[in-house]
């Protein structure tokens, strides 16, 4: 049983934990690309999101997805779309019924996607769809990790340039990190029990 929701005093006193395997930065077509690919191909839960670099004003160019982040249990990749393109061999991947790809708000981070060219999405799981099964409220995926996996995820890097020539560790690190945790938190629910729906009009007076 997981607790329904977790106040920032709680949040506060669980460890910091990231992504503890290697982590691939790839902004070209080539051989790391290919491996990497033919990595991702290999397995069959991937960790998944994007980021985009933010916009603080109103009269700002919306920009597009400049991350895609995919993530297995060892190895995390983080393709730069806005250098790379959406190449059609990830969007091979993204097709792929056979692996399933787990994230939160996964409906936006896919159209973003499909901006730079379409695909048919298969065997996508939004988190923030099936954590109520569990008795889980919270739906960030900072609160959602600390529900299920029991410690803390930094989100310093969040608003940060993602479109910089060169990501920081730190960006690389928060990228891979929200990948992993999502396939982590399916993984756990998977082996969780749900709860018990309460029956129409439970707790209506």
């Amino acid at each position: 049983m997981f607790i329904s929701s977790i106040s920032p005093e709680e949040l506060q006193k669980l460890e910091y934990a990231s992504f503890p395997g290697t982590i691939s930065v790839i902004d070209a077509p080539g051989a790391e690309f290919n491996r990497a690919v033919n990595y991702l191909r290999s397995q069959k839960i991937l960790g998944f999101d994007t980021e985009t670099r933010p916009c603080f004003s109103p009269d700002q160019p919306r920009y597009g997805v400049a991350l895609l982040q995919l993530s297995g249990p060892e190895k995390a990749f983080l393709f730069r779309i806005n250098a790379l393109g959406m190449h059609r061999r990830l969007c091979s991947l993204l097709a792929n019924e056979k692996i399933i790809k787990v994230g939160a708000a996964v409906r936006d981070d896919i159209r973003g996607l499909q901006k730079y060219r379409d695909f048919t999405p298969k065997s996508f799981v939004d988190l923030q769809s099936i954590v109520g099964d569990y008795g889980i409220r919270d739906k960030s995926v900072k609160k959602m990790t600390a529900i299920i996996l029991g410690f803390r995820i930094s989100k310093t890097q969040q608003l940060s340039n993602w479109e910089a020539d060169v990501l920081s560790e730190s960006q690389a690190k928060y990228a891979a990190t929200d990948a992993w945790v999502c396939r982590e938190m399916y993984l756990k629910l998977m082996r969780s029990e749900k709860v018990a729906a309460e029956p129409e009009g439970a707790g209506q007076k």
